[in-house]
């Protein structure tokens, strides 16, 4: 079995290669692989002497395959309480099988290809939905996500100049700007989204951090962090003065805690969605003039699938 480490993983999958592979693979829907709904569950924090009880841990296996291209699997465990081991809270692992064979054949980092693919899609999204002209980018998060974010949007969006990173904890976030081009550590959030042309938040909050008030028209929101129910980065009012789009239609209706929360207060119908990435994808999608786009994403299996079978080909 081949192994693909980390930095291996992440040379094999550039953008925007990447960005045009999850667009063609989407364009084609159902025809590219099946990628059933990814198997959710809950795993109990273990208990620890002396330390406070922590959230749950999430488990997440996500299958897809195809005739001609085997079997990708990838398997997730998305620890919060990482954060204060300054380890990263997804812990993950691709396997790829041979579609002959059936034997599994190739091991891939699957944190860093979340990573990629997740951006990927992101900056998928934005191809279609941000600003022609956007020149400032707010990334709200300072996990490693937030690195790969900030270079996928500017990969499709060239006139980004200007990166602001926000977290809640500010040496991280001076951290994560010094990784980037163009970028600066800020303190003042709603300051912030009032001079943001893109928003990209990627944290596991489960309280509302960007406020629909503090956001103009004109604006594009690309929402990643709350892929359970229970957790969001917005609040009701955002999304209701939005265009909303997704991902997938079944991600979004399962797991997408900003839409759900905000069904559930009164103030969006998760029937007005405007389009998934595979409509968004084959309509080539027009933005419209001054709206608010809302972008939110859970992941989908497609997406591993995609960039599993780059990394396993180029690996050959």
């Amino acid at each position: 079995m081949r192994v693909i480490d980390g930095p291996t993983t992440a040379k094999l999958l550039p953008y925007p290669q990447l960005i045009n592979a999850l667009e063609a693979a989407f364009a084609k829907g159902d025809t590219v692989a099946t990628a059933p709904p990814r198997l959710h569950y809950s795993v109990p924090e273990p208990v620890l002497p002396n330390q406070p009880l922590q959230a749950d841990r999430t488990l997440l296996i996500m299958p897809s395959w195809a005739q001609d291209a085997g079997v990708v699997v990838k398997l997730v465990n998305v620890v919060p309480s990482n954060s204060a081991r300054s380890l990263a809270a997804i812990q993950a692992q691709v396997l790829v099988a041979d579609a002959v064979t059936g034997a599994w054949s190739t091991l891939i980092d699957g944190a860093t290809l979340t990573a990629k693919r997740t951006a990927a899609a992101s900056a998928l999204a934005a191809r279609y939905l941000a600003p022609t002209d956007a020149k400032t980018l707010l990334i709200v998060g300072t996990g490693r996500l937030s690195i790969e974010l900030a270079h996928a949007h500017m990969s499709v969006r060239p006139s980004i100049k200007r990166v602001l990173i926000w977290g809640r904890n500010q040496a991280k976030a001076t951290a994560i700007a010094h990784e980037i081009e163009c970028a600066q550590a800020i303190s003042d959030l709603q300051q912030a989204c009032g001079q943001a042309d893109v928003i990209s938040c990627c944290t596991l909050s489960n309280t509302a951090l960007v406020k629909g008030a503090w956001v103009t028209p004109n604006t594009h929101i690309d929402l990643v962090g709350a892929y359970r129910p229970d957790l969001r980065e917005t609040d009701g009012q955002l999304v209701a003065k939005s265009d909303v789009f997704v991902d997938t239609y079944a991600g979004a209706h399962g797991e997408a805690g900003d839409l759900l929360q905000a069904a559930e207060e009164g103030h969006f119908n998760m029937a007005n969605i405007k389009a998934d990435l595979h409509q968004l994808a084959q309509l080539n999608n027009q933005r419209p003039a001054q709206a608010i786009t809302l972008f939110k994403s859970v992941g989908a299996s497609i997406e591993d699938f995609v960039a599993a079978r780059m990394v396993a080909q180029a690996a050959q």
